[in-house]
């Protein structure tokens, strides 16, 4: 143990330490009489060219530049649990005028990191804003894609599990004006009325993609469009199924046979009917079990 001694503690006869601080090296500084390891010292940085500012004589507007492919956490408003967090790929664009020879594409980053560690649906028109901004450009667009999970029970057994599905928001600001596309991608299964009217006995199925687009004058539920598209199908699909659930299921379809067209026009009524609806397009592609090529309708609203 160290003791003091008449004339003062051993560390107030110690003589202060020089401090020599050099660029780029870790600064000491002092604290209350004593020596503390601090932050490096910031280095001066050279000035850089800018060659994305140079003139670009080719005189050609750009509609859109940016990046794609950004993996960035989500959170989505869920209609059953309030919110549902999920990973996002995610695309930020600008316009370029013509007289720019490029863009700036780490303000990009900047961006989307400036809303926090999650974005929150409720941004979207907050980040295109602050591209718009950023960039001073006159539009800004904003894709974002990501899985959506719900959780489903089995039609007889009620056995509970999880089921995934594809979800996409595409938004872009025109000055003020923002412009919203909810696109969702649900699998179903189809039985084909044909082979079920030709054949002695049992008939084809297989399972089909449905996409659908939508522009509303309000938010529609994820949830909701892919009711849609489950209903107008043969039958809908579960992760789980027990055997009772396999014969209610596979009965179902049978007893429900839908061509392709069949499948994209029942979407398209329902979509006709929902109030807030303005607009939609409906794409279905049944993976074929019996052809090698796939099968393939489209219905757009004009």
């Amino acid at each position: 143990m160290f003791k003091p001694s008449e004339n003062g503690s051993a560390r107030s006869r110690r003589r202060p330490a020089k401090v020599r601080v050099r660029s780029g090296h870790r600064a000491l500084n002092r604290g209350n009489g004593t020596l503390k390891r601090g932050t490096p010292a910031p280095a001066v940085l050279a000035p850089l060219h800018d060659k994305q500012s140079e003139r670009d004589h080719r005189e050609l507007r750009i509609d859109k530049v940016g990046v794609r492919g950004l993996r960035f956490p989500i959170q989505v408003r869920d209609k059953a649990r309030a919110v549902q967090n999920t990973v996002a790929t995610i695309g930020m664009f600008v316009d370029l005028p013509k007289e720019f020879k490029g863009t700036h594409m780490s303000r990009f980053i900047e961006v989307l990191n400036a809303h926090g560690n999650v974005i929150h649906v409720e941004n979207i028109t907050d980040i295109l804003y602050a591209m718009q901004a950023k960039f001073q450009a006159a539009t800004s667009h904003l894709e974002i894609e990501f899985p959506y999970f719900m959780v489903k029970r089995a039609p007889v057994t009620g056995k509970a599990s999880v089921m995934d599905y594809r979800a996409r928001f595409d938004a872009a600001a025109c000055h003020k004006e923002i412009l919203f596309l909810l696109t969702v991608t649900a699998n179903v299964t189809t039985l084909c009325p044909c082979s079920k009217a030709i054949a002695a006995y049992g008939a084809h199925n297989q399972r089909g993609e449905v996409t659908v687009q939508i522009r509303s004058r309000k938010a529609v539920w994820i949830e909701d469009l892919i009711a849609i598209i489950e209903r107008s199908a043969s039958s809908e699909l579960y992760a789980l199924l027990k055997r009772q659930d396999e014969k209610a299921v596979t009965e179902r379809a049978y007893d429900n046979p839908v061509f392709v067209e069949d499948l994209v026009r029942n979407v398209a009524l329902q979509l006709n009917a929902h109030p807030d609806v303005t607009w939609y397009k409906v794409e279905a592609e049944n993976q074929e079990s019996i052809h090698n090529h796939n099968a393939y309708a489209c219905i757009e609203k004009s």
